[in-house]
C-alpha cells in the first residue's frame, strides 16, 4: 500500500493505492494522527486504486473517523468501486461514512 498526501487549501487528500489489510492498515491511523497533530482535521480519502480492503482497514477509517470527529473534523471517501464498494455496503458503512462519486463533489461539501 502506497498513501500519498495532497493538500486543498484547509482540506487534506490521501491517495491511498494498493490493498488495505491488516499488515498495513496501522499506517492509516498513524498519518490521521500526524494530521491531527498538524490540526488538519477535514481528510479525504481517495480509494480509486485500492483493490481490497479488509476488515482491519475498516477498522482503520472507523477509528480515524471518530478521532476527526472529536474534533470537530471530518472523514470524506471518494471514490469507491468494485470489490472495496460491496465490503463498504455488506457492513452497512454507507450510511456511516460520507461517501461521494468525486473529488470535486467531496470537496464542494466541505464549503
Amino acid at each position: 500500500m502506497e498513501i500519498s498526501r495532497r493538500d486543498a487549501g484547509k482540506i487534506t487528500i490521501l491517495d491511498i493505492r494498493g490493498e488495505i489489510d491488516l499488515y498495513n492498515a496501522p499506517e492509516i491511523k498513524d498519518i490521521i494522527s500526524k494530521l491531527i497533530e498538524e490540526q488538519k482535521v477535514n481528510v479525504i480519502i481517495n480509494l480509486a486504486k485500492v483493490s481490497y480492503i479488509d476488515s482491519s482497514g475498516i477498522g482503520a477509517l472507523i477509528s480515524s473517523l471518530s478521532n476527526l470527529k472529536k474534533l470537530q473534523g471530518s472523514l470524506k471517501i471518494i471514490n469507491v468501486y468494485a470489490s472495496v464498494k460491496k465490503v463498504f455496503e455488506l457492513t452497512k458503512l454507507t450510511s456511516f461514512f460520507e461517501i461521494f462519486e468525486s473529488e470535486e463533489q467531496a470537496l464542494v461539501s466541505y464549503k
